[in-house]
């Protein structure tokens, strides 16, 4: 289980771990966009209530992640990120799920308002660019389609202001949970994204994390 602030890299590094060890990521926040994008029944609650800076209630929470999981391809393991956010989702999840270890990725806020304020998302496609690390070669545009690059509308000053507040009070109570099961281990998001992916192996005794061909550090 991954946890931690938005912009903190949770999905990237979900992403690295599923990849190499076999394992299936599970986004609940992947999840929701997609109901937005699809114009779903709860892509529309999703998306009043992203707009507004809050958080999806419980219910519908618990409801996708039950779903999700009911599904049952992930044999070999999965790594969940986005969740739990409160103390009620984190104790319906033990109810039903064993967990390893709850990665805690640690980022200051203003690092979290840094990152989140770069983010920029293709109208096409949907491909996510983070203008501070991950610029497209021509300004605005998506490499891939030429989509035109927007910031998600739950990305404003005032909205992730709700979002840090919400976070805090709702989250750390969680990890507080967790670390008197003995499961946290925490990681210093700030450095790049190979850095904190060894930092996570390490802490957990997985294997050294090996560069793809041709692939620098960012």
């Amino acid at each position: 289980m991954l946890m931690g602030a938005q912009g903190s890299g949770k999905g990237t590094q979900a992403a690295i771990l599923c990849r190499e060890l076999d394992m299936v990521q599970i986004s609940v926040g992947d999840i929701f966009r997609w109901h937005v994008q699809n114009h779903t029944k709860i892509g529309a609650l999703v998306r009043r209530i992203m707009v507004a800076g809050e958080l999806v209630g419980d219910d519908l929470v618990e409801q996708v992640v039950h779903d999700r999981l009911e599904e049952h391809d992930w044999n070999y393991g999965f790594v969940i990120d986005g969740f739990p956010r409160n103390r009620p989702q984190a104790e319906f999840f033990l109810e039903s799920y064993d967990i390893d270890a709850v990665i805690h990725l640690d980022l200051p806020d203003d690092e979290v308002r840094r990152r989140v304020l770069a983010r920029r998302l293709c109208s096409k496609c949907g491909l996510d660019y983070n203008l501070m690390a991950h610029r497209p070669k021509v300004e605005g545009r998506c490499d891939v389609c030429g989509g035109e690059l927007i910031q998600r509308e739950d990305d404003t000053e005032e909205a992730l202001a709700a979002r840090l507040r919400d976070y805090h009070d709702k989250t750390n109570p969680v990890l507080d949970l967790f670390a008197r099961k003995e499961y946290v281990v925490t990681i210093d998001a700030r450095p790049d994204i190979v850095t904190v992916q060894q930092a996570i192996r390490d802490k957990l005794a997985l294997p050294p994390y090996a560069l793809p061909p041709y692939t620098e550090a960012v």
